[in-house]
C-alpha cells in the first residue's frame, strides 16, 4: 500500500504562484509515476501532469505547459507541483495519484488540497 498526502494549497491572487507537495509513504519503491490531477466545481477531473519516479521523466497537459512544473525529491518521497502565473480558472482541488510499477492505473490517491485564485 501507498499513502499520499498533499499540502501547500491555499488562496492566491491572479498572477501569483503556489507550490504543492505530495508526500508518499508505505511501499514507495513500488511507485512507477506520480501524477497531479485537478477538479474544479462542476467540472470533470483533469490531468495536470506526471513524473516518473526513477528517471524523472515528465509530461504535462498541453494547456498547462510552461506555467506548471512537476519535480521530485526521492530522498523525501515527495513530488512537487510548482504553479506560476495562476489564473482564476486554475481554482480547483488538486490531487496527486500514484501508479504502481505492476499496473497501468492510478491505484493510490491523496485527499486533495484546495487552490483558490482570486481575481
Amino acid at each position: 500500500q501507498v499513502q499520499l498526502v498533499e499540502s501547500g494549497g491555499g488562496m492566491v491572487q491572479t498572477g501569483g504562484s503556489l507550490r504543492l507537495s505530495c508526500a508518499a509513504s508505505g511501499r514507495t519503491f513500488s511507485i512507477y509515476a506520480t501524477a497531479w490531477f485537478r477538479q474544479a466545481p462542476g467540472k470533470e477531473r483533469e490531468f495536470v501532469g506526471r513524473i516518473t519516479r526513477t528517471a524523472g521523466i515528465t509530461n504535462y497537459a498541453d494547456s498547462l505547459k510552461g506555467r506548471f512544473t512537476i519535480s521530485r525529491d526521492n530522498a523525501k518521497n515527495t513530488v512537487y507541483l510548482q504553479m506560476n502565473s495562476l489564473q482564476p480558472e486554475d481554482t480547483a482541488v488538486y490531487y496527486c495519484a500514484a501508479i504502481p510499477s505492476d499496473t497501468n492505473s492510478y491505484n493510490y490517491w491523496g485527499q486533495g488540497t484546495q487552490v483558490t485564485v482570486s481575481s
